[in-house]
């Protein structure tokens, strides 16, 4: 029977250390299986404790972590870790991408690099990360933007003679 009190007990605190780990190890899976150890708890009460005390068991596991959930709410945002983990602007005005980067359909530039398909051109005297549309383009070739997709800028090798930078 003894035993039977440690799992159960076992599994409580794993369960609520998974679930608070989840803010810090995003994705899910971690919570999913601290929200199963909580299940595998609220069980084992009633082998641990028979009928009505795995009721009780499984009735303070709920009330516990609906309390734990509504005092993470109310007080992790105002702490200094909850402030650095937070966004601390309105997204109103988050762009995707850089006004700028629209106006560089039709500019000529040089690789920098060699676009594998991606990597960085100078652009108007500028360093843009570029994708090649089509095949590879190496160091030093001239290319021309095709177009721009959000933050993606699509550039192609040109057939004019190889020089230096532009600006």
């Amino acid at each position: 029977m003894t035993s039977a009190v440690q799992i159960f007990l076992i599994l409580v605190v794993v369960g609520m250390f998974l679930i608070g780990a989840e803010i810090f190890l995003p994705g899910g899976v971690i919570g999913v299986i601290g929200a199963l150890a909580l299940l595998m708890a609220a069980g084992m009460g009633f082998v641990a404790f028979g009928i009505q005390g795995g009721m009780l068991c499984a009735l303070i596991i709920v009330i516990l972590t609906g309390v734990c959930i509504v005092l993470w709410v109310r007080f992790f945002p105002s702490t200094r870790m909850g402030k650095n983990l937070m966004l601390s602007k309105d997204g109103k005005l988050f762009k995707s991408a850089a006004a700028e980067l629209v106006n560089l359909t039709g500019k000529e530039g040089v690789a920098l690099s060699t676009l594998r398909p991606s990597g960085i051109a100078q652009i108007e005297g500028k360093r843009v990360d570029v994708v090649a549309d089509g095949s590879w383009i190496e160091t030093g070739k001239r290319i021309c933007v095709t177009r721009v997709e959000g933050s993606r800028v699509l550039v192609r090798e040109t057939s004019s003679p190889t020089g230096g930078p532009t600006s």
